[in-house]
């Protein structure tokens, strides 16, 4: 009898127990619907972040050679004018925006095939060549502003493991940087120097020295964070990408200052062929 009333109780436990697994079941489902739109915010904000900064980024890396266009082509216009007109002087800022024109295209294919397929294309790049190009895109940019971008490139350096179009990026990004820094200087101070040398540990460093105000110790590092910035009109954006293209890569992107003494931004890259490589 005793064995029975046992066996009994504990069936109506299970049943108790069983009972209560669907009251249970929808809780754990309120609370996870609950917990839903809090995650699809969050996947929403991510997807707004990450097309802001690559909107960000395509602004600023088509900005320079639309610029430098406009330019060409309203420096054309005035040759033209010229009683008699000058046609070579023309005939050079036409070239020129035909070669503005070819890259601004490139970056638009580079960035479509970015999306598609979501990697690095690196190949051997000559890091001299791609600042010399950059230089060459920013020179208008900089005569408006009353600066001077000095280049002082080292000769023979290796090839660098690198995708061109992101290489030329960063080097945008670290001088369009570095011309906002040097805008609060008086006119005849406002310099820029961008530099190339072969570093320890088989690497090509590229650097970025302005002489404006400097960046305060504490900012060394914030500002490589999203969205951190002391100027009103830019997101902040800039220099989170470069260090994101910079690292992607294999390199460093880290920046160096002394008070009152303006900033330098340096980029260390592997050089060419990639760590690993079989031998040719």
């Amino acid at each position: 009898m005793a064995a029975l009333e046992s066996g009994v109780r504990r069936r109506k436990e299970a049943l108790w127990a069983e009972s209560r697994r669907p009251a249970r079941r929808l809780k754990r489902s309120r609370a996870a619907e609950v917990k839903a739109p809090d995650a699809l915010e969050l996947a929403r904000l991510n997807e707004v972040s990450a097309m802001s900064e690559l909107a960000s980024s395509l602004a600023h890396e088509l900005n320079q050679p639309l610029a430098a266009i406009l330019s060409n082509a309203q420096a054309a216009l005035r040759l033209l004018a010229h009683i008699p007109p000058d046609i070579a002087e023309a005939r050079a800022a036409l070239e020129d925006i035909v070669a503005d024109d070819r890259r601004a295209g490139k970056v638009i294919q580079r960035m479509r095939a970015a999306l598609r397929e979501g990697a690095v294309g690196v190949a051997a790049q000559d890091v001299n060549e791609l600042v010399r190009e950059v230089v060459r895109l920013v020179s208008s940019a900089a005569r408006l502003a009353g600066a001077t971008v000095r280049a002082e490139l080292a000769p023979g350096l290796p090839r660098v493991v690198a995708d061109g179009i992101q290489l030329q990026q960063v080097i945008l990004h670290l001088l369009g940087n570095a011309l906002d820094a040097v805008s609060r200087c008086p006119p005849d101070a406002r310099l820029v120097v961008v530099r190339t040398r072969a570093a320890d540990g088989g690497r090509v460093e590229l650097s970025v020295e302005d002489s404006g105000e400097g960046v305060p110790p504490e900012d060394l590092e914030r500002i490589f964070e999203p969205f951190f910035t002391t100027k009103t009109q830019r997101l902040g954006v800039g220099l989170s990408i470069s260090r994101s293209i910079v690292e992607a890569h294999g390199g460093r992107l880290w920046a160096e200052c002394s008070p009152g003494e303006g900033a330098t931004l340096r980029c260390a890259l592997p050089v060419w062929p990639p760590a690993g490589a079989p031998p040719r």
